[in-house]
Parts: structure tokens; C-alpha cells; sequence
């Protein structure tokens, strides 16, 4: 994680360094986000019957050897086209890589414990972004982004040791998709989510706050170069304590129930706040809405992952997970150029303004829905508990 968070400063800011456009760095993360839109419901697919610690080796083989073509392209002054490209391939590469490793995540820590497995995850992730984004920030102005994207590719080694050392004999196992063909496997998924609303509203909520609200690094960037006059230094200290508030969001949420209650009450908690940051008036109380932004933002992304792992069957996993990432690539694809536009047309606090206030809007139906949803199935359980039982 330390060395992709690496590769994520390194990239956002030689696109703005090259362009001067925060529309051209959301141009990046749709590059990225868009094959696993097209390819996911297949990778879902692949992950539910497949074995899915093989395919990890492979996937983080192949980020591996795309951080090494980074480091070429960006060391010999390349055309920017190759970064875009390298970003597609990134994003095939993801839309195998991300169901099975959410799968081979719930393999090893079982059901019982996999919230506290995704607060963990999150934990690890924001550590390795503290470390990414503080390394990256220093050696970015001393060495420029190829060291940054050498490293990643370096750091890949660890993972693929971790994946082969882990003792198959001890995972927990989940229940395998019976083979049928790609086509037909991805159609099941699709029938099995259209009869699951809680899931298709769970998503719904993650996809809004997705868009307008998880996309940081272009209002963080635009924010720094623009109102702040904070420039790259600024940049990279706001991604650092952006990262800091996310480890203390992933220690809340391993001590938290991970229920529809509390996802809508930290996206609306998120939203708020970025509505707040909106109009921030200097770079040190920007920050100081960033870190409580940052722990709600942690708390949404880990209670939707286990709420979709924990709402489906086993044998829709993979394909529960893929359509999760699915939502994540629309949310990139929709929410990182169109933040990029608005950056742009009425400024980057406007910007902030305006998707804080869409997200409350989401939350709160989202909030009116879950509740009526129980209400109604109440009755239906009291009545079925008061029918007598023969004896």
C-alpha cells in the first residue's frame, strides 16, 4: 500500500505538472476506472470459481510489471498518451485483481470476523497511504515521479511473498460458482443483485458518495493550486493528514456495528463537512476538515464492503464484489472529471459546496428508505412469530 499510494501522488501530479489541468488528472482516474466497469462483472465471475490465491499471484505480477513500464515511460520523457495507456492496462489489470481479492479476504478471515478484517484492511491501507504520500511528497521534489513508480514496482515483491507463505489449510472456505460459461455466469450475477434492493440502495448511496465525495485528489489538488496557493507542498501535506484522518476512521470502525444505520450517518457526517471544508479559508483549517472527512469516508467504504460480502451468498461473492467495483469505476468515470469541470467553471470551494450537498440529499432518502424497509417487514415478522406452533 505504501508503494501504490506512492504511484497514485506520483501520477495525479505529473499529469497537473504536464497539463495544468485538474480536468486532464480526472481524465486519469476515469482511464483507470473504466476497464473495470466493462471487464468486472467477468473478473467477479472468474473470482467464484477459480482459485483465487493463483490469480492474485498473477494480478500483482502484472501491477508489478506496470509500475516498471511507468518508470520507463516517465524517466525517457515519454508523450503523456503512454500514461493514459498505462492507466487502461491498470484498470484490466484491477477488474480481475480486486473480486478475488476481496473473496480471498473473506476465505481468511472468515465470516465471524471479517468486519473487523475489513476495519484491519483499511487500517493497513491508511497507514501505507501515510507513508506513500509523505516518502512520496519529499522524493517527488528531490527525484521526480519515476523513482516513485520504481519503488511501487519494487514493493510488489512483498506481496507475492505474503500471497505464497499464507497456509492454504487454514482458510475458510466459501462455496464455489458451478462452471457455466462466462456469459451465463455474469448474467446470474446481474438476476441474483436485481432481487437484493438493500444491496442495489447500499450501492446506490456508495456510488453518489463515490463520485462527488471519495474523489479527493482532484479537490485537494485543485484547492492547493488554486484558492490555497499552496502549491506542490501543499499538495502533499494535505494528502498526509487526509491519510492520517483515514487511519483514525479505520480504528472507529473496527470498534463500530457495520450496519445501514451507520453508513448513512457517516456519508451525511462526510458530506457535511465537505461542505464546510467549501469554504475553508486557509490551508491549515482546509486540513483540519480533512482528517474527520477522511475517518467518515473509511467508516462508508469498509461498512458497504461488508454489508455486500454479508448480504449475498457465497457463491455470488466474487460477482457481489465486482459489481462494487463496478459502482466504484462509474463513480471515477462520472465523479472525477465532472469535480474536474466544476473545479474549473464556478472554483474549487464551489465545487466542494455543491457535492456536499447532493450527498446529504442521498443519504437522507437513503435513510427514509432503510427505515420504511423495516418498518414493513416488522408486522410481517410479529405475525409470523405469533402463528401457534402444533405440538
Amino acid at each position: 500500500m505504501t508503494g501504490t499510494w506512492m504511484q497514485v501522488l506520483g501520477v495525479n501530479w505529473f499529469v497537473l505538472r504536464e497539463t495544468g489541468s485538474a480536468t486532464h488528472m480526472g481524465l486519469t482516474v476515469m482511464l483507470h476506472a473504466l476497464p473495470v466497469l466493462l471487464l468486472g462483472p467477468y473478473g467477479g465471475a472468474l473470482a467464484d470459481r477459480l482459485p483465487v490465491r493463483r490469480m492474485l499471484l498473477l494480478t500483482q505480477a502484472a501491477h508489478a510489471a506496470l509500475a516498471v513500464a511507468l518508470t520507463v515511460v516517465v524517466a525517457t520523457g515519454a508523450q503523456l498518451g503512454w500514461i493514459y495507456a498505462i492507466s487502461v492496462l491498470a484498470g484490466v489489470v484491477s477488474a480481475v485483481d480486486g473480486p478475488a481479492l476481496g473473496r480471498f479476504g473473506g476465505m481468511v478471515s472468515g465470516p465471524r470476523l471479517l468486519g473487523k478484517a475489513l476495519a484491519n484492511g483499511s487500517l493497513i491501507s491508511s497507514t501505507g497511504r501515510i507513508a506513500g504520500m509523505s516518502v512520496g511528497g519529499v522524493v517527488v521534489a528531490a527525484a521526480g515521479p519515476a523513482a516513485l513508480f520504481a519503488a511501487n514496482a519494487v514493493s510488489f515483491l512483498a506481496v507475492i511473498g505474503a500471497l505464497l507463505a499464507i497456509r492454504a489449510r487454514e482458510l475458510h472456505p466459501l462455496a464455489a460458482a458451478p462452471a457455466a460459461p462466462a456469459k451465463g455466469a455474469v448474467r446470474a450475477g446481474f438476476r441474483y443483485l436485481a432481487t437484493q434492493p438493500v444491496v442495489l440502495v447500499t450501492l446506490a448511496v456508495a456510488f453518489v458518495l463515490g463520485s462527488l465525495g471519495r474523489n479527493y485528489q482532484v479537490t485537494m489538488a485543485a484547492m492547493s493550486d488554486g484558492p490555497l496557493a499552496a502549491g506542490p507542498a501543499g499538495y502533499g501535506a494535505l494528502s498526509t493528514v487526509f491519510a492520517a484522518g483515514t487511519v483514525a476512521g479505520a480504528l472507529l470502525a473496527g470498534r463500530l456495528t457495520l450496519d445501514h444505520r451507520l453508513l448513512v450517518a457517516a456519508g451525511v457526517t462526510a458530506s457535511v463537512l465537505q461542505m464546510v471544508a467549501g469554504v475553508a479559508p486557509s490551508l491549515w483549517t482546509f486540513a483540519a476538515a480533512l482528517v474527520p472527512i477522511a475517518a467518515a469516508a473509511v467508516i462508508v467504504d469498509t461498512t458497504v464492503s461488508a454489508r455486500i460480502q454479508l448480504d449475498t451468498r457465497d457463491d455470488m461473492r466474487g460477482r457481489a464484489l465486482a459489481a462494487t467495483a463496478v459502482v466504484g469505476a462509474l463513480a471515477g468515470i462520472a465523479g472525477a472529471p465532472v469535480l474536474g469541470l466544476l473545479c474549473e467553471t464556478i472554483g474549487a470551494r464551489g465545487a466542494l459546496l455543491l457535492a456536499g450537498a447532493v450527498g446529504v440529499l442521498t443519504c437522507t432518502g437513503a435513510a427514509l428508505w432503510f427505515r420504511a424497509t423495516a418498518e414493513a417487514a416488522a408486522p410481517a415478522g410479529a405475525a409470523a412469530s405469533a402463528v401457534p406452533v402444533p405440538a
